[in-house]
């Protein structure tokens, strides 16, 4: 399996050449970048994620492919969740707000996210936890 910094490194750079387009497994979705502020580190830390738009707001999951632990990013805005975004070509502040509290809005957006990607389906089925949902709003 590739090392998933190199991974990354890769759909970053190729989201940014391309004017926010990218190939092989995500073409043709809506993927975003999010950077962070590293909980420990403090320093920016940069992850490309799928999304949905909802009421001005981007929609992304804290899925880890199943992982039965949240992202290294999920850690980042639960700590600081004034972030950066990237859609296409424009990159803009946002604020990360948990959907937590409200257990059938967060049903509701995870079903919304499952019925664009229906992977997400599959990571659920991989773990316990319940996947975070996550809005970025500006």
């Amino acid at each position: 399996m590739p090392d998933p910094l190199d991974w990354n490194r890769n759909i970053i750079k190729e989201f940014r050449e391309n004017e926010g387009k990218v190939g092989g497994p995500f073409e043709g979705g809506s993927l975003l970048l999010l950077t962070t502020t590293g909980a420990k580190s403090g320093e920016p830390r940069t992850s490309p994620l799928a999304y949905a738009e909802e009421d001005g707001k981007y929609v992304i999951v804290a899925s880890y492919a199943g992982a039965d632990k949240n992202p290294a990013w999920y850690h980042n805005i639960v700590a600081n969740p004034k972030v950066t975004i990237e859609v296409g070509t424009e990159k803009f502040d946002a604020t990360a707000t948990v959907v937590l509290e409200d257990r059938a809005e967060r049903d509701r957006l995870y079903a919304k996210m499952v019925s664009l990607m229906p992977g997400f389906a599959e990571y659920q089925k991989k773990t316990d936890r319940v996947i975070p949902i996550v809005t970025l709003s500006r």
